[in-house]
C-alpha cells in the first residue's frame, strides 16, 4: 500500500519493485470523461435499477426449489430458511451499496477491487466474473426450452426448428430455442440501457403478478383446506434447526442478482442515492416474494409430498386448480427471460471497465456513439453464451456461477474494511502528469524556501536574535485517530497504522479461511480438524476484536463520493460477510474447483501476458495525496 515502484526508471516518486505491479491501484475515477470512444447514457433511476435487480435474481428457480429444500433440509420452515438467506445476502447487499455510491463506475466488484485492493486480485474477479455471467446466461437460455414447451402444451407442440435434436455419434443435444432467445436478448441489449431496462420492468412486472396469483390463489387454498402442511406430527422443524440451516445455504444462491445494478452505476442519473435504493429495494422485494410464496406451498401440501420438480403447479392441481399451471408456467418462462437479460447485461460492462484499464484489448471498451452502450461486448458476449447453450449440457457447470459471485462478495466486503480503517491515500500520476507535478514541485521548494526566509527576518526585527529556519514537514492534517484502546494504542501509532492494520485485516481473511476449511473438511483427522478450527477461530476472533478496538480512519469521509450510504456495523458486518461466503466456497466440491482452476489459471496467463504490459498504470507513479494538494496550493499562491 506504499508507493507503486513499477515505472521504468524510478523516477523521483518510485523505485525499482519486481511484484509491485499486483498491488498497483486506480483512482475512484480514473476513467478518462473525455474518452474519444464516448460515455455511457444516464437514464437509469430506481425503478430501472429495482428491475434490474429483481429480474435477474428471481429465475425459474424459485419455481423449483421451493420444492426441493422443502423435501430434503426445511421441511415446513422454508420461510425461516428464505429469510436466513436473505440476511445473509443483505450483508453482502449493504457492502456493495456503500462501494456502488462512493465509487459509480462500471465494473462492479472488480472497479472495487482495483481501487481497494490491487492490480492483481481485482484481474482475478473481474476474469471469475467473466466466466459467472458467460455460464449463467448459458444455462438460464439451457432452461426455457422445457418452460417453453410446457406452455404451449408440451414438447410435441414445438416447431421443429426450436426443438432440441441428439446428434448421432458424439452425444451432443443441441437447443437451437436457447441461441434464438439469446440473440434476441442481445440485440436488445444493443439498442441502448433505457429501452432495454423498459423491457425488463415489463417482464419482470410480468413475473411479479405471477407469483402474487400464486400467493393469492393459494392463500385462499390455504384457508379453504386447513393449511394441511403444518398440521403435521414432525412439526414446523421436521429435520431441526441444522436442516433449516442447511437449506438457507441452499436457497441463498436464489439471491444472487442484485449484484447486476452496481454494474449500471455509470447509467444511473444520481448514483449517490439511487445505487444503494435500487440494491436495497431488489433484495428486500425478492426476499418478501420467496418468503411469501414458500409460505403458501408447504401449507398447501406436506414438505414430503411435494412434487420437486414442479411444486407450485402440482399443488394447485392436487387442490383442484389445474388451469393455475398455465399462469405458472408463463411465470416461470418469463422469470427466465428476466433472468436472462439481468445475466447478459453486467458482462458487457465488467468488459469495458477492464479494457479502459488496459488489461483487455481496446476493442471490448468501444461505446457507440447512438445507443451509448458497449455494442461490441455485447455481441461478444451474446456470441459466446449462445455457442455454450446452443452446444452443450450447462447445468453440470452451473456450480462455477457461484464460485465468480462468492468470491465478489468476498472482495467487497474485504474492500470496504480497507476503505474505513486504511483507505488509500495517495493519487495516481501518469506519465502525462508527472511533468507537471515535478515544476510544481520545484515551485513549492523555492517558495517554501522563500517563506522561511521572511519568517526568519521578521523574528531578528521582533526579537533582535536570529533564529534557524524551520522547513515544515509532511504530516497530514486530518491525522487519524489510532485506538479506542490506550493498551492498542501504545503499540500502534501513526508512523506504523496503515501497515499494521493492513496485516490485522489479511490475518483475519486468513484465520476465516482455516476455520471454514477445518469445520467443512469432514475426512480429516479429528485431532487435526479441531486443532485448525482453533487456530482459524484464534485469527478470526483476535483481528475482530484489534478492529473492534480502533478507530476508523478519518480519511474515509473525503474517500470517493461522500454523501452516499454507510455500511452500518463495521467491522462486525464486513467480517460477518467474509465468514458466510468464505463457508459457502469452501463447501461448492472439489470438482467445481478444479474446473474454476483451470479457468482461473487461463486468466493468470492471460495477464502476464498482456494484461500486465498494457495495463494504464504500467509507467504510473504515486504520491501522497496530501503532498501533491499542498504542492498544488503553495504554487498556485506563489504565482500569485
Amino acid at each position: 500500500m506504499g508507493i507503486w515502484c513499477d515505472s521504468e526508471e524510478g523516477g523521483e516518486y518510485g523505485g525499482q519493485c519486481s511484484w509491485s505491479f499486483l498491488t498497483r491501484r486506480k483512482r475512484v475515477d480514473s476513467s478518462d470523461k473525455s474518452n474519444s470512444q464516448g460515455q455511457l447514457a444516464k437514464e437509469l433511476t430506481v425503478p430501472h435499477l429495482m428491475a434490474i435487480g429483481v429480474g435477474a435474481t428471481i429465475g425459474a428457480g424459485v419455481y423449483v426449489l421451493v420444492g426441493t429444500v422443502a423435501r430434503e433440509h426445511s421441511g415446513a420452515a422454508l420461510p425461516l430458511s428464505f429469510l436466513v438467506a436473505g440476511f445473509a445476502a443483505a450483508l453482502s447487499a449493504l457492502c456493495y451499496a456503500e462501494l456502488a455510491s462512493r465509487c459509480p463506475s462500471a465494473g462492479s466488484a472488480y472497479h472495487y477491487s482495483y481501487i481497494c485492493v490491487g492490480e492483481g486480485v481485482a484481474w482475478l474477479i473481474g476474469w471469475a466474473l467473466i466466466l459467472e455471467y458467460t455460464i449463467g446466461g448459458a444455462a438460464v437460455a439451457r432452461g426455457m426450452t422445457p418452460n417453453l414447451a410446457a406452455l404451449i402444451g408440451g414438447g410435441e407442440n414445438l416447431p421443429s426448428f426450436l426443438s432440441r435434436h441428439s446428434i448421432p455419434g458424439i452425444d451432443v443435444v443441441v437447443d437451437p430455442c436457447s441461441a434464438i432467445m439469446i440473440f434476441i436478448i442481445t440485440g436488445l441489449l444493443c439498442v441502448g440501457i433505457k429501452e432495454s431496462t423498459m423491457v425488463q420492468s415489463i417482464i419482470t412486472s410480468i413475473n411479479i403478478c405471477a407469483l402474487i396469483f400464486v400467493i393469492l390463489a393459494g392463500g385462499y387454498l390455504g384457508f379453504k383446506s386447513g393449511w394441511v402442511g403444518y398440521e403435521l406430527p414432525a412439526g414446523y422443524f421436521p429435520f431441526g434447526v441444522d436442516g433449516m440451516l442447511a437449506g438457507s445455504a441452499t436457497v441463498f444462491f436464489a439471491y444472487i442478482g442484485f449484484d447486476a445494478v452496481a454494474s449500471t452505476a455509470e447509467e444511473v442519473k444520481n448514483p449517490q442515492r439511487d445505487l444503494p435504493l435500487g440494491i436495497g429495494g431488489s433484495l428486500f422485494l425478492c426476499c418478501g416474494l420467496y418468503m411469501l410464496v414458500s409460505i403458501v406451498i408447504v401449507g398447501l401440501v406436506p414438505y414430503y409430498a411435494i412434487n420437486p420438480d414442479t411444486p407450485i403447479s402440482s399443488a394447485f392441481a392436487d387442490n383442484g386448480m389445474q388451469w393455475a399451471a398455465y399462469v405458472i408456467n408463463g411465470g416461470a418462462f418469463t422469470a427466465l427471460c428476466a433472468s436472462l437479460m439481468g445475466g447478459i447485461l453486467p458482462q458487457p460492462r465488467i468488459l469495458m471497465a477492464m479494457a479502459r484499464d488496459g488489461l483487455l484489448p481496446p476493442f471490448f471498451s468501444d461505446i457507440n456513439k447512438c445507443s451509448q452502450v458497449p455494442v461490441k461486448s455485447t455481441i461478444v458476449t451474446g456470441l459466446v453464451a449462445s455457442l455454450l447453450a446452443f452446444s452443450m449440457e450447462v447445468s453440470e457447470l452451473a456450480g462455477m456461477v457461484s464460485v465468480g459471485t462468492l468470491l465478489a462478495f468476498t472482495m467487497v466486503a474485504i474492500s470496504v474494511l480497507i476503505l474505513r480503517y486504511i483507505p488509500p491515500d495517495e493519487v495516481l500520476l501518469l506519465p502525462s502528469l508527472q511533468e507537471p507535478i515535478v515544476s510544481a514541485s520545484t515551485q513549492y521548494s523555492w517558495c517554501s524556501l522563500e517563506a522561511n526566509e521572511e519568517d526568519a527576518k521578521t523574528h531578528v526585527g521582533a526579537s533582535g536574535s536570529k533564529k534557524p529556519t524551520v522547513f515544515k514537514e509532511d504530516v497530514p492534517i486530518d491525522c487519524p485517530l489510532i485506538a479506542k484502546d490506550p493498551v492498542i494504542g501504545k503499540y500502534v501509532h501513526e508512523g506504523n497504522r496503515r501497515k499494521v492494520i493492513g496485516w490485522v485485516i489479511a490475518f483475519t481473511c486468513l484465520g476465516v479461511f482455516v476455520l471454514t476449511f477445518a469445520a467443512s473438511n469432514k475426512t480429516m483427522i479429528s485431532s487435526v480438524r479441531f486443532a485448525l478450527c482453533g487456530v482459524g477461530g484464534c485469527l478470526l476472533l483476535s483481528g475482530f476484536v484489534f478492529l473492534t478496538c480502533m478507530d476508523q480512519d478519518d480519511a474515509r469521509h473525503n474517500f470517493g463520493h461522500s454523501g452516499g450510504f454507510t455500511c452500518p456495523f463495521v467491522p462486525l458486518l464486513p467480517v460477518a460477510c467474509i465468514l458466510i461466503n468464505s463457508y459457502l466456497l469452501v463447501n461448492l466440491g472439489a470438482a467445481t474447483w478444479a474446473r474454476v482452476s483451470i479457468w482461473l489459471a487461463i486468466g493468470v496467463i492471460v495477464y502476464v501476458f498482456y494484461g500486465r504490459t498494457h495495463s494504464t498504470l504500467k509507467d504510473a507513479v504515486c504520491v501522497p495525496a496530501t503532498q501533491v494538494v499542498d504542492i498544488y496550493h503553495t504554487s498556485t499562491s506563489c504565482l500569485a
